[in-house]
This record gives structure tokens, C-alpha cells and sequence, in this order.
């Protein structure tokens, strides 16, 4: 009872305070929650991220960052199927360098914008449930193929969201959501709003999401001034078949855009076959200008033992479109691709074909810890049609590798690194991250 009183009264603190409290990534797994006797659930993680990151060609520089933080929630009891939970985020900045916070020296990605430290309610939201539907609204983490957390650095993007589920036709889940608004995760501050960031998880307004502070879909995709009515979202996910999935999703921005997206899976003995399809179109006002863009994906993997690898490849329409979307446009954090790189996602851009290869060893039988080990490649071939670098063709790549160690089932160590080559003509890095988790 004492913990839920603390709790509370910490939450009630920030919510006076406005939610934006200066304060002090991963394969997320999610948090085995505490129960505090009958009056619901605790639970958080507990993040540290290191990064480090050396360019060299057109910019010759190294810079990293040393960030703690995560976030801790409460869970209220159900009562005639009504709940409610909030959950508290924060970043803190450690200074590891005696120069001022700059990208000449601090990575940007896992601090809020102009390097902030900051804490916020990110999450508070009201869950009814009747047999097997469920709505839960408010502000809320969505994973979804066009909208989603993106957690790959500090803390993950957040939403102002409306989402209905119901499991009631067998093997059958339907969704309908209304998404209003968007907080911006700190991956976003790596980007210079522009046609890279409207096109890798982030739009051209992000900056007005950043900190803590939640924003308009419109803003968040398009800038100030393009508030809209949000976008609209409807899913059909049915697993009535051996082996088979199948997704259907479509997402109506109001006076954006309209996309679709589809994903089939199938497991054939020990061989898994995967396509995906988005296809994206101008609706209403069209602020965001002429849209008409597609992208389409195929994968195989397999495992043998302790070995499993992939092979996938993808082709995105040579559509010129206007100065601003030579592509897909992902301004939400969704980042479903199968092609895409750790931090290279240059597969949404107009005119582009892309391959992948990636492989995993699970060393648990070879070493009696929980270690896994992956590396990849990816080659991008981008036509002179995208909007990035307008009428340059080029061929970007980037190879990485990720290792995972489960060191007890609350704590995850994680050791990656990518080396982008001519991610922009003439511009290569080599990026280190060492992220520790620990959830309870």
C-alpha cells in the first residue's frame, strides 16, 4: 500500500507540474510487473546507452553520449473491467566531455532537443475490457507498421490514441484506432528535419514533439502550421491457418494521405516466407502534395540448429512526386521494412532497390549463457528520382552486428555496432552502442 500511496503522489507531482519535468532500446522485452498486495502493479526498466560514433569522408568527427534513465508505471486493479495506468520516462544526460553539449562531441540521439534531460508522463490512460474487446484511451505506446514506438535508443515515440480490439471472430483480431498526437522518442534528435526524416520514422515537424511535449500528427509529419483531424487506423490480423498469417492495415491521415500496408507470413517445414506491400496515396487537402508511392518486400529464412538467417529484398516505386516525397513516408515511427538497416533505412526512397542478409548463432548450447550473436549486410541502390540527395544516384550500404546476453531474466546487456558506407555520397561512420536494461 505504501509503494502505491508513493506512487501516486510522484504522479500527481508531475501532472501538476505540467508533465515536463526536467529531470535528472532494445529489443524491448517487457517488464514481469511487481504486485503491490491488491492495489494493482508497479513495473519499469531501468536503461543505460552508450553510443559512439567516428565519420569520416565529407564529415570527420567523433562524437558520443552517455545516457541514463527508463521509465517506472503503475497499473490499477480491474473494476467491472475498468483500469487506468500511467507511466513516468526520463533522460539523463551524463557529461563526458568537458567541451559544451554540441554534435561536435555529444551524439543527439538520446537526449530531447538541444540536448535536454527531461521527464514526463508519457503514458496515462484509461483500459475498459468486456469479454474480448478491449478500448483503452489516452496517452499511450503504439506498435504498429506505420505508427510506432521506434525504441532504439532512450526512450521510445508515445501517443495520444483512441484503440479498439476485439478477438471475437475465431483466429480473427480487428483493430480501429484514432491516433491525435505524438511525443517523439530521443532517436528523432539525430535527424535534420528534411526528406531524410520524413522518410525514416520522423517527418519534417518533429522538433515540435521533442522534450516530453506531445504535438499534432499533421505538425509532427508536415511542420507548424498543418494541424489536422489525426489519422485514422483499421486492422484485420487472422492466424485461421496452418502456418499462415496475414495482416491488413490502412491509415487515413486526414488531408495527407492514405496508406496501405499487407503482410503474409508463411512457415513451410523449416523455411519461413514473408512479403510485405505499402502503398501510399494524396487524401482531403493534401498538404503533404502528390502522393503516389509504393514499396513492396519478399524474405525466406531458415535455421538449422543453432544457426537461423534470412535472406530479403525490396523495391520502392520510381516516382518522382514532388520536391518533398520522392518516396514512402513513414513520419510516425513506424518502421516495418524488412530491408532496412540499423540506422540506414534508405529503402523508402523513390527509385530504390534494396537486398539484406542476416544471420543469428545462439551460443547457449555452445557457451551455457543465454548469447546470442547476429551479424548483416544491406545494399541500397538508390535511383536519381529520391529526395535526399535530388538527382544523385548511388549505391549506400552498411554492414553491423548486434549481440544479446540475458544475464538473469531482469537484466539484458547488448554490444552493436553499424558501418554505414556512402549513406550520403562520400559520408561513412562506425557506430558503437553498449545498452543495459534491467526491467522489474
Amino acid at each position: 500500500m505504501k509503494k502505491t500511496v508513493i506512487l501516486s503522489i510522484a504522479a500527481s507531482v508531475a501532472i501538476m507540474a505540467g508533465g515536463d519535468i526536467k529531470a535528472v532500446e532494445p529489443e524491448v522485452s517487457e517488464p514481469t510487473p511487481v504486485v503491490v498486495e491488491s492495489e494493482g502493479e508497479v513495473s519499469g526498466q531501468l536503461r543505460a546507452f552508450y553510443i559512439d560514433r567516428t565519420y569520416s569522408g565529407t564529415i570527420n568527427n567523433n562524437r558520443n553520449s552517455l545516457n541514463v534513465g527508463g521509465w517506472i508505471g503503475y497499473d490499477s486493479p480491474e473494476w467491472n473491467g475498468l483500469s487506468f495506468g500511467t507511466k513516468f520516462y526520463v533522460t539523463e544526460g551524463v557529461k563526458i566531455h568537458s567541451d559544451p553539449y554540441s554534435t561536435a562531441s555529444y551524439d543527439p540521439s538520446l537526449y530531447g532537443d538541444n540536448f535536454e534531460s527531461y521527464g514526463f508522463i508519457g503514458e496515462a490512460y484509461l483500459n475498459y475490457k468486456m469479454g474480448n474487446t478491449n478500448l483503452k484511451v489516452g496517452r499511450q505506446r503504439l506498435d504498429t507498421p506505420l505508427a510506432g514506438a521506434d525504441d532504439a535508443r532512450m526512450l521510445p515515440s508515445l501517443f495520444e490514441a483512441a484503440v479498439l480490439s476485439n478477438t471475437d471472430i475465431a483466429d480473427t483480431t480487428l483493430i480501429l484506432a484514432h491516433v491525435t498526437k505524438e511525443s517523439v522518442g530521443t532517436f528523432g534528435n539525430v535527424y535534420t528535419p528534411g526528406a531524410l526524416s520524413l522518410q525514416s520514422g520522423y517527418g519534417l515537424g518533429f522538433k515540435e514533439g521533442t522534450s516530453g511535449k506531445f504535438a499534432d500528427m499533421g505538425v509532427i509529419a508536415l511542420g507548424a502550421g498543418t494541424d489536422t483531424s489525426g489519422v485514422t487506423a483499421g486492422a484485420v490480423i487472422y492466424k485461421g491457418i496452418d502456418n499462415l498469417s496475414l495482416q491488413v492495415w490502412d491509415y487515413f491521415a486526414h488531408d495527407i494521405l492514405n496508406a496501405l500496408y499487407l503482410q503474409a507470413d508463411y512457415k513451410l517445414s523449416a523455411v519461413k516466407l514473408s512479403a510485405q506491400y505499402i502503398n501510399e496515396s494524396d487524401v482531403g487537402g493534401r498538404l503533404a502534395g502528390n502522393v503516389d508511392s509504393s514499396y513492396w518486400a519478399v524474405k525466406a529464412g531458415t535455421s538449422f540448429g543453432d544457426l537461423s538467417g534470412y535472406v530479403a529484398y525490396s523495391q520502392t516505386s520510381d516516382n518522382s512526386g514532388s520536391a518533398m516525397n520522392g518516396g514512402v513516408l513513414t513520419p510516425w515511427g513506424g518502421m516495418p521494412a524488412f530491408t532496412q538497416g540499423m540506422v540506414t533505412r534508405h529503402m523508402f526512397f523513390a527509385g530504390t532497390d534494396t537486398w539484406k542478409v542476416a544471420s543469428t548463432y545462439n551460443l547457449e548450447n555452445m557457451t551455457g549463457l543465454k548469447l546470442k550473436a547476429t551479424g548483416y549486410y544491406v545494399n541500397f541502390d538508390i535511383g536519381a528520382t529520391n529526395t535526399y540527395k535530388p538527382g544523385q544516384s548511388w549505391t549506400a550500404k552498411e554492414a553491423g552486428f548486434d549481440i544479446k546476453y540475458q544475464a538473469t531474466k531482469a537484466l539484458n546487456l547488448r554490444l552493436r555496432g553499424n558501418f554505414p558506407t556512402d549513406f550520403a555520397p562520400g559520408l561513412d561512420w562506425k557506430e558503437y552502442r553498449f545498452i543495459v536494461n534491467y526491467k522489474f
